[in-house]
C-alpha cells in the first residue's frame, strides 16, 4: 500500500536554508541599486569579496576532519567563483544594459529548470514529476511577473529610436542566458563541493577566488574613485550587501545543499523576485499589481509541491 515518507527536522531546517538564502538575495539586490550608482561596478564587486574574505577569515582554515584538497576539488572551488562569482555578475549587468528588462525576467526564469536538467545531466539525480511540476510553477511565476511590466514598458519604447536602444537585443538575451547557465552550474557544482566540504570552508574559498579574479578591474577603478564622497549611509549599505552577497547567502546555500537534491534546490530561487518585490512594495513604495499577486501564489504552488513529503509504495 502507499504511505508517506516524513520530512525529517533537517531537511526542513535545510528548505528554510534554501529559501532564506534565496530571499536574501532577492533582499540586496533591490536594497543595492543605489550602490551602483555610486561605485563603479568592478570596485563595488572588489569591495564587496574584500569586506566578506574578512568576515570568514577564520572559515578559511581546514578542518581536521577535512581531507586534503585534491586536484578535481581544486577545480571544481575555481569554477563555482568563476561562474557562479565572476562570470555570473559580467554577463547579468552587460545582458541587461543590451536588452529589455521584461526579457532578462523571462530568461531568468528558466533558472529551476536549467538547474533540474543540469542536475540530472551530471549529477545522475532522479528528478520526480513533482520537482517538474514545481519547476513549471516557478518558471510560470516568474513569466508572469515579467510580462506584468510590458505595458509600462511598451510606453518607454515608444519614445526610443528604433536604431539605438534594441538593436544589440539578441546578444543582451544571449548574455542573459549565459548568466542563468552560470547560476544554474552554481547550483550543480556547489552539491558536488558539499559532499567534500564543509558550508564554511566552500564559501570562504570561492569568496577569495572571486576577490582574485576581480583585483586587477577593482583596482584600476579604486585609483580614479574619489572615497571621499561616500556618505556614512552608503557605507554601511556596503557593508550590508557584502555580508549578505558573500557570506550569508552562501552559507545558507551551501547547508541547504548538503541535504537537498540540487534539482529541488533549483526550485527555491523563485524566493528572489518575491524578496525583491516585498522590498520594493514595502520599503520603495512601489505598487504590485493582480497579475503579479497571481504570480507569486503560482510560484509559492512550486515551492509546496518540492517540499511536501514524497509518497512510497510498500508491501
Amino acid at each position: 500500500m502507499n504511505r508517506s515518507k516524513s520530512t525529517s527536522p533537517s531537511q526542513w531546517r535545510a528548505f528554510a536554508c534554501l529559501a532564506l538564502s534565496m530571499a536574501l538575495v532577492g533582499s540586496y539586490v533591490g536594497l543595492s541599486k543605489q550602490l551602483v550608482l555610486i561605485f563603479p561596478v568592478f570596485l563595488l564587486a572588489w569591495l564587496r569579496f574584500g569586506i566578506g574574505g574578512l568576515a570568514m577569515l577564520s572559515w578559511l582554515r581546514k578542518p581536521a576532519s577535512e581531507a586534503p584538497l585534491d586536484a578535481p576539488t581544486k577545480r571544481l572551488l575555481f569554477l563555482e567563483s568563476f561562474l557562479g562569482n565572476f562570470l555570473f555578475s559580467i554577463c547579468m549587468l552587460f545582458g541587461v544594459s543590451m536588452t529589455s528588462a521584461v526579457a532578462a525576467g523571462v530568461i531568468m526564469a528558466s533558472i529551476p529548470a536549467c538547474v533540474a536538467v543540469m542536475s540530472w545531466l551530471f549529477l545522475r539525480e532522479r528528478v520526480g514529476s513533482r520537482v517538474w511540476a514545481a519547476v513549471a510553477c516557478a518558471v510560470l511565476g516568474i513569466s508572469l511577473v515579467s510580462l506584468s511590466k510590458s505595458e509600462h514598458l511598451a510606453q518607454e519604447v515608444q519614445g526610443l529610436s528604433d536604431d539605438l536602444a534594441y538593436k544589440n537585443a539578441w546578444l543582451g538575451n544571449l548574455l542573459v542566458f549565459c548568466a542563468v547557465l552560470c547560476e544554474a552550474a552554481y547550483a550543480v557544482i556547489g552539491k558536488k563541493l558539499t559532499g567534500v566540504m564543509t558550508p564554511k570552508r566552500i564559501s570562504s574559498l570561492i569568496n577569495l577566488w572571486g576577490f582574485l579574479l576581480v583585483m586587477p578591474l577593482g583596482i584600476w577603478q579604486a585609483l580614479r574613485f574619489d572615497f571621499s564622497g561616500v556618505s556614512v549611509s552608503m557605507w554601511l549599505l556596503l557593508l550590508f550587501y557584502s555580508l549578505a552577497a558573500s557570506v550569508w547567502t552562501v552559507w545558507l546555500w551551501m547547508t541547504g545543499l548538503k541535504t537537498v537534491p540540487a534539482a529541488k534546490a533549483g526550485v527555491f530561487t523563485v524566493m528572489l523576485p518575491i524578496a525583491a518585490a516585498a522590498v520594493g512594495v514595502l520599503l520603495l513604495g512601489e505598487r504590485m499589481n493582480g497579475l503579479q499577486m497571481i504570480a507569486f501564489a503560482i510560484a509559492l504552488v512550486g515551492v509546496v509541491l518540492a517540499t511536501l513529503p514524497e509518497k512510497s509504495s510498500s508491501v
